[in-house]
Protein backbone atom coordinates (compact mmCIF):
# COMPACT_ATOMS: atom_id res chain seq x y z
CA UNK A 1 0.00 0.00 0.00
CA UNK A 2 1.91 3.86 -1.14
CA UNK A 3 0.39 7.32 0.00
CA UNK A 4 -0.48 9.12 -2.81
CA UNK A 5 2.64 11.42 -4.13
CA UNK A 6 0.46 14.87 -4.35
CA UNK A 7 -1.12 16.86 -1.41
CA UNK A 8 -4.85 17.33 -0.77
CA UNK A 9 -5.58 20.58 -2.73
CA UNK A 10 -7.85 22.92 -0.33
CA UNK A 11 -11.70 23.60 -1.47
CA UNK A 12 -12.11 25.97 -4.20
CA UNK A 13 -13.32 29.29 -2.94
CA UNK A 14 -15.41 31.40 -5.68
CA UNK A 15 -14.04 35.08 -7.38
CA UNK A 16 -15.53 37.97 -6.09
CA UNK A 17 -16.76 38.32 -9.72
CA UNK A 18 -18.47 34.85 -9.58
CA UNK A 19 -19.88 35.12 -6.37
CA UNK A 20 -23.57 34.74 -5.70
CA UNK A 21 -25.62 38.37 -4.43
CA UNK A 22 -25.98 36.21 -1.15
CA UNK A 23 -22.55 35.45 -0.64
CA UNK A 24 -21.19 37.88 1.96
CA UNK A 25 -17.85 38.75 2.85
CA UNK A 26 -16.63 36.84 5.92
CA UNK A 27 -14.46 39.67 6.60
CA UNK A 28 -16.63 43.09 7.14
CA UNK A 29 -13.97 45.33 7.68
CA UNK A 30 -12.75 45.16 4.03
CA UNK A 31 -16.26 46.46 2.99
CA UNK A 32 -16.03 49.98 1.71
CA UNK A 33 -17.50 52.65 4.42
CA UNK A 34 -20.10 54.63 2.19
CA UNK A 35 -19.11 58.04 0.97
CA UNK A 36 -20.10 61.07 3.68
CA UNK A 37 -23.24 63.57 2.80
CA UNK A 38 -21.65 66.19 0.87
CA UNK A 39 -21.49 69.55 3.18
CA UNK A 40 -22.01 67.12 5.87
CA UNK A 41 -18.19 68.33 7.21
CA UNK A 42 -15.05 68.92 6.37
CA UNK A 43 -13.51 71.81 4.13
CA UNK A 44 -16.82 71.94 1.90
CA UNK A 45 -18.77 73.56 4.32
CA UNK A 46 -15.73 76.31 5.67
CA UNK A 47 -15.28 76.60 2.12
CA UNK A 48 -19.49 77.72 1.18
CA UNK A 49 -19.75 79.54 4.74
CA UNK A 50 -17.08 82.14 4.03
CA UNK A 51 -17.68 84.11 1.39
CA UNK A 52 -21.49 84.42 2.50
CA UNK A 53 -20.03 85.71 5.72
CA UNK A 54 -18.27 87.97 4.12
CA UNK A 55 -20.94 89.18 1.62
CA UNK A 56 -22.96 89.80 4.61
CA UNK A 57 -20.56 91.84 6.98
CA UNK A 58 -19.71 94.13 3.69
CA UNK A 59 -23.57 94.53 2.53
CA UNK A 60 -24.12 95.93 6.52
CA UNK A 61 -21.31 98.04 6.39
CA UNK A 62 -22.56 99.55 3.41
CA UNK A 63 -26.39 99.65 5.00
CA UNK A 64 -25.13 101.19 8.21
CA UNK A 65 -23.04 103.89 6.29
CA UNK A 66 -25.72 104.98 3.50
CA UNK A 67 -27.84 105.45 6.63
CA UNK A 68 -25.45 107.54 8.15
CA UNK A 69 -24.68 109.81 5.59
CA UNK A 70 -28.26 110.32 5.32
CA UNK A 71 -28.64 111.59 8.64
CA UNK A 72 -26.97 115.07 6.54
CA UNK A 73 -30.16 115.36 4.86
CA UNK A 74 -32.59 114.25 8.10
CA UNK A 75 -30.44 117.37 9.78
CA UNK A 76 -30.97 120.20 7.22
CA UNK A 77 -34.63 119.52 7.23
CA UNK A 78 -35.13 119.14 11.30
CA UNK A 79 -32.88 122.79 10.78
CA UNK A 80 -35.86 123.87 8.06
CA UNK A 81 -38.65 122.63 9.60
CA UNK A 82 -38.27 123.24 13.25
CA UNK A 83 -40.38 126.22 14.76
CA UNK A 84 -38.35 128.99 16.47
CA UNK A 85 -38.27 129.61 20.07
CA UNK A 86 -38.58 132.86 20.64
CA UNK A 87 -36.65 134.91 23.62
CA UNK A 88 -36.48 138.06 24.93
CA UNK A 89 -33.71 140.40 27.26
CA UNK A 90 -34.12 142.97 29.87
CA UNK A 91 -30.97 143.54 29.59
CA UNK A 92 -30.24 141.48 32.67
CA UNK A 93 -31.56 137.84 31.69
CA UNK A 94 -33.48 136.39 28.86
CA UNK A 95 -36.79 135.14 29.41
CA UNK A 96 -39.01 132.63 26.82
CA UNK A 97 -41.46 135.47 25.31
CA UNK A 98 -44.06 133.27 25.02
CA UNK A 99 -44.03 131.31 28.71
CA UNK A 100 -47.05 129.10 27.40
CA UNK A 101 -45.92 128.22 24.01
CA UNK A 102 -45.12 124.40 22.89
CA UNK A 103 -42.56 125.74 20.49
CA UNK A 104 -40.07 123.68 22.46
CA UNK A 105 -41.88 120.63 22.41
CA UNK A 106 -42.46 121.11 18.49
CA UNK A 107 -38.88 120.95 17.76
CA UNK A 108 -38.67 117.38 19.53
CA UNK A 109 -41.34 116.43 18.09
CA UNK A 110 -40.05 117.69 14.24
CA UNK A 111 -36.92 115.61 14.71
CA UNK A 112 -38.95 113.06 15.47
CA UNK A 113 -41.42 112.55 12.99
CA UNK A 114 -38.55 113.20 10.55
CA UNK A 115 -36.45 110.09 11.83
CA UNK A 116 -39.63 107.78 11.73
CA UNK A 117 -39.98 108.58 8.05
CA UNK A 118 -36.40 108.32 7.17
CA UNK A 119 -36.71 104.53 9.26
CA UNK A 120 -39.79 103.69 6.92
CA UNK A 121 -37.92 104.57 3.53
CA UNK A 122 -34.65 103.35 4.93
CA UNK A 123 -36.30 99.78 5.65
CA UNK A 124 -38.58 99.73 2.82
CA UNK A 125 -35.03 100.11 0.55
CA UNK A 126 -33.54 97.38 2.26
CA UNK A 127 -35.59 95.37 1.66
CA UNK A 128 -36.29 96.23 -2.14
CA UNK A 129 -32.44 95.53 -2.02
CA UNK A 130 -31.91 92.30 0.01
CA UNK A 131 -35.23 90.06 0.93
CA UNK A 132 -33.62 87.81 2.66
CA UNK A 133 -32.95 89.53 6.05
CA UNK A 134 -30.59 88.37 8.30
CA UNK A 135 -28.76 89.30 12.01
CA UNK A 136 -26.17 91.89 9.60
CA UNK A 137 -29.34 93.89 8.34
CA UNK A 138 -30.67 93.95 11.70
CA UNK A 139 -27.23 95.65 13.53
CA UNK A 140 -26.55 97.60 10.44
CA UNK A 141 -30.03 99.67 10.31
CA UNK A 142 -29.72 99.74 14.31
CA UNK A 143 -26.21 101.05 13.77
CA UNK A 144 -26.99 103.07 10.65
CA UNK A 145 -29.71 104.61 12.32
CA UNK A 146 -28.10 105.78 15.53
CA UNK A 147 -25.48 107.16 13.57
CA UNK A 148 -27.65 109.16 11.23
CA UNK A 149 -29.68 110.75 13.97
CA UNK A 150 -26.66 112.09 15.88
CA UNK A 151 -25.33 113.44 13.07
CA UNK A 152 -28.55 115.16 12.05
CA UNK A 153 -28.73 116.59 15.43
CA UNK A 154 -25.11 118.15 15.77
CA UNK A 155 -26.25 119.34 12.34
CA UNK A 156 -29.02 120.82 13.02
CA UNK A 157 -27.77 122.98 16.14
CA UNK A 158 -24.60 123.71 14.40
CA UNK A 159 -26.82 125.47 11.52
CA UNK A 160 -29.18 126.80 14.18
CA UNK A 161 -28.68 130.31 16.00
CA UNK A 162 -25.85 130.67 18.46
CA UNK A 163 -25.06 128.51 21.10
CA UNK A 164 -24.41 131.85 23.16
CA UNK A 165 -27.81 133.27 24.26
CA UNK A 166 -25.85 135.88 26.06
CA UNK A 167 -24.09 137.66 23.52
CA UNK A 168 -27.04 137.20 21.19
CA UNK A 169 -29.39 139.37 23.49
CA UNK A 170 -26.59 142.11 23.51
CA UNK A 171 -26.23 141.86 19.90
CA UNK A 172 -30.24 142.26 19.75
CA UNK A 173 -30.85 144.57 22.53
CA UNK A 174 -33.09 145.24 25.20
CA UNK A 175 -36.71 143.98 24.49
CA UNK A 176 -35.69 142.68 21.02
CA UNK A 177 -37.32 138.90 20.26
CA UNK A 178 -34.62 136.72 19.45
CA UNK A 179 -34.68 132.74 18.30
CA UNK A 180 -33.20 130.30 21.19
CA UNK A 181 -30.66 127.99 19.91
CA UNK A 182 -31.83 124.74 18.39
CA UNK A 183 -31.70 122.14 21.17
CA UNK A 184 -32.90 118.01 21.59
CA UNK A 185 -34.39 118.18 24.89
CA UNK A 186 -35.87 114.26 24.19
CA UNK A 187 -32.94 112.40 23.69
CA UNK A 188 -34.90 109.19 22.92
CA UNK A 189 -35.72 110.52 19.75
CA UNK A 190 -32.58 109.76 19.01
CA UNK A 191 -33.50 105.74 18.47
CA UNK A 192 -36.61 106.38 16.84
CA UNK A 193 -34.70 106.07 13.15
CA UNK A 194 -33.38 102.66 14.44
CA UNK A 195 -36.70 101.73 16.04
CA UNK A 196 -39.09 102.91 12.89
CA UNK A 197 -36.49 101.01 10.27
CA UNK A 198 -36.27 97.68 12.06
CA UNK A 199 -40.02 97.51 12.89
CA UNK A 200 -41.03 98.00 9.15
CA UNK A 201 -38.50 95.82 8.00
CA UNK A 202 -39.29 92.86 10.10
CA UNK A 203 -42.96 93.70 9.20
CA UNK A 204 -41.73 93.58 5.24
CA UNK A 205 -39.72 90.45 5.75
CA UNK A 206 -42.39 88.33 7.62
CA UNK A 207 -45.16 89.27 5.09
CA UNK A 208 -42.87 89.21 1.31
CA UNK A 209 -39.65 87.52 2.79
CA UNK A 210 -38.80 84.16 0.78
CA UNK A 211 -40.02 81.19 2.96
CA UNK A 212 -37.26 78.05 3.51
CA UNK A 213 -38.21 74.91 1.84
CA UNK A 214 -40.35 72.48 3.62
CA UNK A 215 -38.82 69.09 4.52
CA UNK A 216 -39.50 66.21 2.03
CA UNK A 217 -40.29 63.28 4.33
CA UNK A 218 -39.41 60.70 1.62
CA UNK A 219 -36.14 62.26 0.99
CA UNK A 220 -33.97 58.87 1.55
CA UNK A 221 -31.58 59.58 4.71
CA UNK A 222 -27.98 58.52 3.92
CA UNK A 223 -28.03 55.96 7.20
CA UNK A 224 -31.40 54.59 5.57
CA UNK A 225 -35.07 54.50 5.94
CA UNK A 226 -36.60 55.31 9.17
CA UNK A 227 -38.09 51.85 10.62
CA UNK A 228 -41.86 51.91 10.35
Amino acid sequence: MTAPLTPPQPPHRPSPDQQSPEYQSPHPAWQASPPAAAGAGGSVGYQEDGPGMKTEVREAAVIAFAMAVGGVLLGVLWWWLAPEVPLVSDASAVYLKDTEGEQAIAVDGTFTLLALGFGLVSALVVFALRRRGGIGVVVALTVGGVLGSLLAWRLGVWLGPTQDVAAHAREVGRGVTFAAPLELEAKGALLAWSVAALVVHLGLTALFGPRDPEPDPYQQSPYGAPPA
